[in-house]
């Protein structure tokens, strides 16, 4: 836990969300289950394994030892959340949560919720794909793009704001989606996106008539028992990705799955789209430096042929 320690001791406090410490990564022995985030004004602690009353008192401690260096006139906040035992648990440590609570990321707005459930609402590790989509749209006018798996539609959001003018959203959790359409109005956005509470694998047939895209993002998850096994459902999907991409058009293809490497991704694409190429791999945030590139969150960029 030292490196944690070590890193509240020298931590800023960014106008972004973002992570502020990965133990996931590796990089730090004896810290792997651990992971810092900031939500401003909120600090989320998320620990793989149960910490003792001890450890969290020390941690309270450095993390009330540095807000005083940071923000003297602001009540600390922070949330302590516990996983990879069963159900996870989430505790407020110290402070309050803004409610509603919104935080910025490039410019753009979201509503997230630290207190309940495992995912807060905006997935901090895919800020490189959504950079990357706002680079790709600048400038293109007349786009069109399918979300699938949108969660609370970040992807959407940042879109719409860089000009694709249609956007489809498509995830199972009706619940996500409304929270997407917050996330819109959150930033203005009124029109040009669409958002349909469907399994993907039930509705080819409307996204087929709805299509072709110029961009399609895939960012399933990496396992949810009854809806989605990588292994199994990934290659579906890549079967499926020609047929709905514009000649020249593209897709981002993510996976946050430790057990498959980059390697799975490149060989189900070459089985079951072998027309697609692989233009790149996105380096991930640096907040989320991996010792093994392998296990860490991989985002492949691929492009279909031209007419």
């Amino acid at each position: 836990m030292q490196a944690l320690l070590d890193a509240i001791a020298t931590m800023g406090l960014p106008t972004d969300a973002t992570r502020l410490f990965h133990g996931r990564g590796g990089l730090h022995p004896g810290s792997e289950h651990l992971a810092l985030d900031w939500y401003p004004p909120v600090l989320v602690l998320t620990s793989f394994q149960p910490l003792d009353d001890a450890a969290l008192t020390q941690l309270h401690g450095a993390l009330a030892a540095r807000w005083q260096q940071l923000a003297p006139d602001t009540p600390l906040a922070w949330v302590y959340q516990q996983r990879g035992t069963g159900k996870a648990t989430t505790q407020l440590m110290a402070g309050s949560v803004p409610e509603p609570h919104v935080v910025t990321e490039g410019g753009a707005r979201y509503g997230v919720h630290v207190l309940r459930g495992q995912n807060h609402g905006l997935f901090l590790d895919m800020a490189a794909g959504r950079r990357w989509l706002q680079t790709w749209a600048a400038g293109r006018p007349g786009l069109k793009m399918l979300n699938l798996f949108a969660y609370t539609c970040a992807f959407s959001v940042v879109a719409r704001l860089a000009g694709v003018q249609q956007v489809v959203n498509v995830d199972m959790a009706a619940g996500a989606l409304a929270t997407g359409q917050q996330n819109h109005r959150l930033n203005g956005i009124t029109s040009g996106a669409s958002f349909l509470p469907h399994d993907v694998f039930n509705s080819w047939g409307k996204l087929g008539r709805s299509g072709p895209y110029d961009l399609v993002v895939l960012d399933p998850p990496s396992f949810q028992k009854g809806s989605f096994v990588a292994t199994k459902d990934y290659p579906r999907l890549l079967r499926r990705l020609p047929g709905l991409l514009v000649p020249g058009g593209h897709a981002l293809l993510c996976l946050n799955a430790p057990e498959l490497g980059e390697g799975f991704l490149r060989d189900a694409l070459a089985t079951e789209a072998p027309g697609l190429q692989v233009i790149e791999r996105l380096a991930n945030p640096p907040a989320f430096a991996d010792a093994s590139p392998d296990r860490a969150l991989k985002v492949l960029v691929v492009r279909s042929p031209d007419a």
